[in-house]
């Protein structure tokens, strides 16, 4: 039995604290782990959360890091298109996410759009404005601000070049007519495809987006630089002003 020294000092000894180990992936059943499960099965068997846990590496104190990723993909309704959009301080609010982390998902969203982007830029032939909406999209896809980019092309109208031109806010963005023949004359281009972004989604012109067309058109036919289309651009859909008979 103890005495009542030996409990007065039991008592008086600190506590030691052991703090919770995180949910890191090597600490999973194995036939839970993402990265076993893309070796077995292959990388389309994994959900879109698996592959962000592999990438943030582990969780929290209480969740997985595939958890974590459910939680962060629920706040866009499971969109990716909506996750690209994020910042890195934005992704930093999610609970479990550091800016290590935060940049490791940018940076994997980024090399995808830029696959995309490489993709895109193989020997093209514009035929209609489907074929302009598909090769701008990796240019102009998530952004929350406005652009203003020229495709140019040559005689066969196979694509010479894109060209940005220039970068706004979010209710627009100025085009300057003497960059964009600069461009079209330097490249030797036979004729202009015109495009701009609404980070809004609306695909409707405003007063201010005919306005210019119609001065770029004028300007074109002068040069013998004709403008083909110009299209708006949004992530679910376009506006083609040729296709609706503006232009």
């Amino acid at each position: 039995m103890k005495s009542v020294d030996n409990l007065a000092e039991e008592a008086a000894a600190p506590v030691r604290y052991v703090a919770p180990t995180s949910f890191g992936i090597k600490s999973w059943a194995e036939e839970d782990r993402p990265r076993e499960k893309l070796l077995q099965k292959g990388r389309s068997a994994l959900s879109d959360a698996e592959l962000m846990g592999i990438l943030l590496g582990s969780g929290t104190a209480k969740l997985s890091a595939v958890d974590v990723a459910k939680l962060i993909l629920n706040a866009v309704e499971n969109d990716l298109n909506e996750l690209a959009k994020l910042s890195v301080k934005e992704l930093m609010r999610h609970k479990g996410i550091g800016e290590a982390k935060a940049i490791t998902i940018v940076a994997a969203l980024e090399l995808g759009r830029r696959r995309k982007e490489t993709a895109a830029a193989a020997r093209t032939t514009i035929t209609c404005s489907r074929d302009i909406y598909q090769l701008i999209r990796p240019n102009l896809q998530d952004l929350p601000h406005e652009e203003f980019w020229v495709i140019l092309l040559n005689r066969a109208n196979v694509v010479m070049r894109k060209q940005p031109i220039s970068s706004g806010g979010v209710a627009g963005t100025v085009a300057d007519p003497k960059m964009i023949f600069k461009h079209a004359l330097e490249q030797l281009a036979s004729s202009i495809i015109l495009v701009h972004n609404h980070p809004s989604g609306n695909q409707k012109p405003s007063a201010a987006d005919i306005a210019l067309t119609r001065k770029l058109k004028e300007a074109g036919q002068f040069l013998d630089l004709p403008i083909l289309d110009h299209l708006i651009y949004t992530d679910h859909g376009y506006y083609s002003f040729a296709d609706e008979g503006v232009l």
